[in-house]
């Protein structure tokens, strides 16, 4: 299945130091599932000052974005949306007509995957890790109404996490958590694909699992969580839900969930 490029192909891309194929495959099989005159590339700016102006002056109509540069097109863009706003993080900009406005669609999907898999707000928490993205893994779960732990090794950011949604602080995972989130490289393809994030006897005692890692789909903590007959929810669904957003953004065209889940599946 291969889309046309012309003269009226719209161009979107993303913004990465080390891209990958993944937005790459999922963007382009969608437009031309769709039928839409849309092109999406990967790029690794040499400057990304220079980039964000490309943006403008190219007309490129959007913009994944990566870390490390979440944070530093903050100050180069015209608006913030809500979900940017509040985690000062951005991961995708969308430009009307030379206006560029940035967007958080990680934190959006963590939102509406709560609601979609009917999780308990009254559930304590505890959430593992304190980077970027826990930054926006957090204020979802805050918003949609959870309270807990941070639990992170590095104190500084961790406690700083923790404080930003008045939860708490933690270098252990505490016995009360009944929702479990990992927002960790543990389990990721590489040195730490053998590492359950949580425990045996963490787990056991849980009744929701959340593994934000998206590479494998099925963790060693997604595998011992339904071993144990645990609700899940996994980093695929958070994957290819973010990028379903940003989807939505750029064409004003929302796939339907049977699109979705085939253009994850070609992206793997």
């Amino acid at each position: 299945m291969v889309n046309r490029v012309d003269r009226d192909t719209t161009l979107c891309i993303s913004l990465a130091a080390r891209p990958s194929n993944h937005g790459v495959r999922f963007h382009n099989w969608l437009y031309a599932e769709l039928g839409l005159n849309f092109l999406y590339k990967a790029v690794a700016p040499a400057d990304i000052t220079a980039a964000v102006a490309g943006i403008r002056g190219l007309n490129i109509r959007g913009a994944g974005v990566s870390m490390p540069y979440k944070s530093d097109v903050i100050p180069l863009i015209d608006a913030l949306d809500p979900s940017a706003e509040r985690i000062r993080s951005v991961n995708t900009i969308v430009n009307n007509d030379g206006h560029l406005t940035g967007y958080n669609t990680d934190y959006t999907a963590v939102y509406l995957l709560l609601e979609k898999h009917n999780v308990d707000p009254a559930l304590p928490v505890a959430i593992k890790g304190s980077g970027g993205m826990a930054n926006a893994v957090a204020a979802a779960l805050a918003d949609f109404g959870l309270h807990g732990t941070v639990v992170a090794r590095n104190h500084e950011t961790g406690a700083a996490l923790a404080s930003r949604y008045n939860w708490d602080y933690s270098s252990t995972v505490p016995e009360t958590a009944r929702l479990l989130v990992n927002v960790t490289p543990l389990g990721m393809n590489g040195p730490d694909a053998d590492v359950v994030s949580f425990s045996e006897d963490e787990v056991s005692r849980a009744d929701v699992v959340f593994d934000c890692v998206a590479f494998p789909i099925e963790t060693p903590l997604i595998k011992l969580a339904r071993s144990m007959g645990k609700a899940t929810i996994d980093g695929g669904e958070v994957a290819a839900l973010q990028a379903a957003e940003q989807f939505h953004l750029y064409t004003g065209v929302r796939p339907t969930e049977e699109q979705i889940i085939a253009a994850e599946e070609f992206s793997k």
